[in-house]
């Protein structure tokens, strides 16, 4: 596997994680708002490498 590769299987764990966070958070206003600011973090951070490059 190339370093690239290996980013993206991070972040998608890291996503997994997230959602994680996310169910077991339901009812929890304070837990669920940091597990969806985690989840658009992870998000955020996987946009550089499915943007091509110019």
């Amino acid at each position: 596997m190339n370093n690239r590769q290996i980013n993206i299987l991070g972040w998608i764990l890291f996503i997994v994680s997230a959602i994680g966070f996310l169910i077991s958070s339901v009812g929890n206003f304070w837990s669920m708002f940091g597990s969806i600011f985690f989840l658009v973090a992870c998000i955020i951070f996987l946009i550089p490498f499915f943007r091509k490059d110019s």
